[in-house]
């Protein structure tokens, strides 16, 4: 019998694989639109994550949102957001090896359910596991790479961009390239309303 999409997401609500489960407040399962074209992925869950239970919503959220917005996407209309981990490292560190590998079964399974036609890698973590392990944002930022039919970009992580504003328009710029591909090749996630 094919796992529907809560079933999918109750199961991680109860995870107990990786040491992460002990220290956690909310597992941070994902948001958004569970059909999407379009899926934004980031490393992990940080304190303010961990303790509503949704992806980027602390300072380094409302920043994403900004950019979003700034393309015609939000998480309430027409995109997906997760990370490769779902539960907060300790001290907002990177994720462990063991702890992606942990975890990554869930990502893969939500990517099976929402079939999205472009990935969107949000900082270093999850575009080293998804793009190519030696990937670097500074110099690959917004370079598409297409893998089994799924265009996919690395950016700066909204975090690193509260740390190091000069890397905004850059990271402004991978939007637009965003917005491009998107008109390309999706079908819905416009639906007509691109501004």
């Amino acid at each position: 019998m094919e796992q529907t999409y809560e079933q999918l997401r109750e199961e991680c609500l109860n995870c107990r694989k990786c040491p992460l489960s002990q220290t956690r407040n909310h597992v941070v399962f994902g948001v958004g639109i569970q059909n999407a074209e379009v899926v934004f992925i980031g490393e992990g869950p940080g304190e303010n994550e961990d303790l509503q239970g949704e992806p980027f919503v602390g300072r380094g959220g409302a920043l994403l949102d900004k950019y979003l917005a700034a393309v015609d996407l939000s998480r309430k209309k027409n995109i997906y957001i997760t990370n490769m981990v779902k539960c907060r490292p300790p001290q907002n560190r990177d994720p462990k090896p063991e702890e992606v590998a942990s975890c990554v079964g869930y990502l893969a399974r939500q990517m099976e359910m929402i079939r999205p036609k472009i990935i969107v890698c949000l900082g270093r973590v999850a575009a080293c596991a998804m793009i190519d392990k030696n990937f670097k944002v500074t110099k690959q930022h917004g370079q598409w790479f297409e893998k089994d039919g799924v265009w996919m970009m690395g950016t700066y992580h909204p975090a690193a961009l509260l740390r190091n504003p000069h890397n905004k328009p850059d990271a402004f710029e991978d939007m637009l390239a965003l917005q491009r591909k998107i008109r390309e090749i999706c079908e819905h996630t416009y639906d007509g309303t691109e501004l």
